[in-house]
């Protein structure tokens, strides 16, 4: 599991991570966005969209 320094760390580094990102609806990367120095991972930008996405459900 690589560790980013932050979201926009993350999204530069790999291109698989922001075609999912961009992926997302808006107003989940925005609320993502207002987060973005603590999503550090992979693993927890897809844990955060996830929760964020429950709520559509």
């Amino acid at each position: 599991m690589k560790k980013y320094e932050n979201l926009g760390e993350m999204l530069k580094s790999d291109p698989n991570i922001f075609e999912y990102y961009t992926g997302l609806p808006v107003y989940v990367r925005s609320m993502i966005a207002r987060r973005s120095d603590n999503v550090k991972t992979e693993e927890e930008l897809h844990a955060y969209a996830e929760n964020l996405l429950q709520g559509d459900k």
